[in-house]
């Protein structure tokens, strides 16, 4: 008999910080998951999956968590982003923009093709291929679980539990991917990051034990935050209002764009939080807790039974992102060390999900110098475009 064990929000995210401090001590202290750029939170969030595993095999014990905090540490991280952006960046970064745009949108064919494919060839129906394809990879567990009612009509059972499988192991192969291809790149081409930029998230390694914020900064980055998240709640209610309909953090980070590239001007004495150490960590803070709690909350056992098919579906869509990116993505971004930390991004954005492309791209950038310009043009990209753009793809490779 199985029994039900369920920690509730105050429990998931002080275990959540436990499971933090694991993997930022077991990377600490191991020279190969820094040199690859493994992010803390997914060394220590996978070894707490794992246990979780293990307890459920072992004693019967089904371990679940309650995430609200976690989901609110998402909008503090892209509602930081947002103060971080300056105008000038997303100037400079308007053709990388586009053209990361246009390679994220010609992907997610590339995705639902290498699906369809990898399915029909082990005698699996098509509509499987697009499932574990841009549905549950780029499109992630939401864009997974929307679909799975329209995919059972079709004839497939189980539609649900393949997607968010298929999504959950996305989400850990994404994480373990980034840092190493990045590591590869910056290695091969010799390149090196913008020294003179402020951090967007975080700050470097070297630096973390010299760089000091007070309770006075703290408390008005908290504050700043606050209060574009308030503005970023209502233009959301606004929105959905009239028809349409976006993920809060979206609006959020609208508002901190906003409002970072106006008041400091119409203010000058004003005191803003945009690239302080400050927002850096509580940035760093809000993301890695974010991630730890994702991936320690798998619930492994739930796709134990479809390892199989699905292992290798995943492995050929890690595949053909590792080439996309080695082989198209980096060379059209300019084969800079910009390009090289949007590689680590991308992987973790077209098998997992946005925060962790931000964790890899952090990780990175910890440990060889910022790219501003690739925290800011990514998550426009995510944001925005691909899950319409998805929703339409995904339409038309079932109708065929």
């Amino acid at each position: 008999m199985i029994q039900q064990f369920a920690f509730d929000s105050f429990m998931s995210y002080t275990l959540g910080i436990l499971v933090f401090f694991v993997g930022f001590l077991l990377t600490k202290r191991s020279k190969v998951l820094r040199e690859f750029n493994i992010p803390e939170p997914v060394t220590g969030g996978l070894i707490a999956a794992v246990a979780f595993y293990l307890l459920y095999a072992v004693a019967n014990v089904e371990v679940s968590f309650d995430l609200s905090t976690r989901d609110r540490l998402l909008v503090y991280f892209f509602t930081a982003i947002g103060l971080n952006a300056r105008f000038s960046d997303l100037k400079e970064g308007g053709k990388p923009l586009l053209i990361l745009l246009v390679l994220t949108l010609s992907y997610i064919v590339v995705q639902d093709v290498i699906g369809i494919a990898g399915a029909m060839s082990l005698g699996l129906p098509s509509e499987v291929g697009v499932l574990t394809g841009s549905a549950a990879l780029i499109g992630g567990h939401g864009t997974a679980i929307a679909w799975a009612p329209d995919i059972e009509a079709l004839g497939i059972d189980g539609a649900l539990e393949i997607g968010v499988a298929a999504a959950t192991l996305g989400l850990v192969v994404a994480s373990l991917i980034g840092g190493p291809i990045a590591k590869f790149l910056i290695n091969r081409h010799q390149l090196v990051g913008e020294s003179t930029a402020e951090p967007m998230v975080g700050v470097e390694y070297e630096k973390s034990d010299t760089q000091q914020f007070n309770h006075l900064n703290f408390m008005a980055v908290i504050l700043v935050l606050h209060i574009c998240i308030i503005i970023g709640w209502i233009a959301n209610q606004a929105i959905t209002e009239m028809g349409f309909k976006l993920p809060l953090f979206v609006t959020c980070l609208l508002t901190g764009i906003v409002l970072s590239n106006t008041l400091p001007l119409l203010f000058p004495k004003l005191p803003w939080p945009a690239r302080t150490r400050s927002l850096a960590i509580v940035s760093d803070f809000s993301l890695s807790l974010f991630l730890t709690m994702s991936l320690m909350s798998m619930q492994l056992w739930t796709i134990a039974s479809l390892a199989g098919p699905l292992l290798i579906l995943l492995f050929l869509q890690t595949l053909g992102a590792v080439l996309f990116i080695l082989f198209i993505l980096f060379p059209l971004m300019g084969r800079n060390y910009q390009a090289a930390v949007l590689g680590a991004g991308f992987g973790g954005f077209a098998l997992g999900a946005t925060p962790t492309a931000i964790a890899n791209m952090t990780a990175v950038t910890k440990a060889h110098g910022p790219a501003p310009t690739a925290f800011i043009i990514l998550p426009l990209v995510a944001a925005f475009f691909v899950d319409v753009t998805n929703a339409f793809i995904i339409r038309f490779a079932l109708a065929l």
